[in-house]
């Protein structure tokens, strides 16, 4: 998909990952509604990049509907949507303290999963009103996490959810491939982003130390080259794309 002229939006777009894929976006010469907490930066690296800002709160279901609605309209329809926004907790299967609750497992899987599907749906159903171009009227783009893959102890409930955004890729490309509408997902490793970005190199080194090259944190321009070569390869789809310099997660 020709990314020029086109209408984005980018869930979490107001810091890390996010906030470099919707000024990557902007740059490429799309109009981009940045959807974030109402808290966030999201208003003004919207009037950065000469795009729109919706807060949203992504565990509210209904909510999310209303806020994304709102970015479409706005923008006045909907081609790219790039999903990553999201969190978790270390929490092990069985504990000291006992086996690991319910409900931390399910806000997880809420925060993560549910509310990644929640996007999706509503994302492909205004895609869905666009004209194809060269047969194509959408790409969806999802955050996953090596840890779906590998998984380290006390990651149990994080690594379901992120394992489950990997595994809707395919299927959802399936769903959605009649109404030319791709669905893909980036699995980064450790990335340079939130609290992560202030690590010291010597706090970074043994976090990194299985990486093939480069052994460092990704860095949020990374993700945004790679869902922006996404967006531009038609061929690309129903996949789970590691960004992760070779690195595979110990148990611990």
């Amino acid at each position: 998909m020709q990314i020029n002229g086109k209408k984005a939006v980018v869930v979490g777009g107001a810091s890390g990952m996010g906030k470099a894929t919707a000024e990557a976006l902007a740059a490429a010469g799309a109009t981009v509604a940045i959807l974030d907490r109402e808290a966030s930066e999201g208003k003004e690296i919207a009037n950065q990049i000469g795009g729109v800002f919706h807060a949203i709160d992504i565990t509210d279901f209904e909510g999310a509907e209303q806020a994304l609605g709102a970015a479409v309209a706005d923008l006045g329809s909907l081609h790219i949507a790039v999903n990553t926004a999201g969190g978790g907790t270390v929490k092990k299967t069985l504990g000291r303290s006992g086996p690991h609750d319910l409900e931390t497992f399910r806000q997880v899987v809420d925060l993560n999963l549910i509310s990644t599907f929640n996007l999706n749906r509503l994302q492909a159903f205004h895609m869905s009103k666009n004209d194809a171009e060269d047969s194509e009227r959408g790409v969806i783009v999802n955050t996953s996490s090596i840890a779906a893959f590998e998984g380290q102890i006390g990651q149990v409930a994080y690594t379901a959810s992120k394992a489950g955004i990997a595994g809707m890729a395919l299927v959802m490309a399936r769903d959605l491939g009649p109404q030319g509408i791709r669905v893909l997902a980036i699995a980064p490793s450790l990335f340079a982003t939130g609290a992560t970005a202030a690590f010291t190199d010597e706090q970074v080194a043994p976090l990194v130390e299985d990486a093939a090259f480069p052994k460092r944190m990704g860095r949020p321009e990374e993700y945004a080259k790679l869902a922006l070569a996404i967006i531009d390869n038609q061929m690309l789809n129903g996949q789970c794309l590691r960004l992760d310099a070779g690195q595979r997660f110990a148990p611990r």
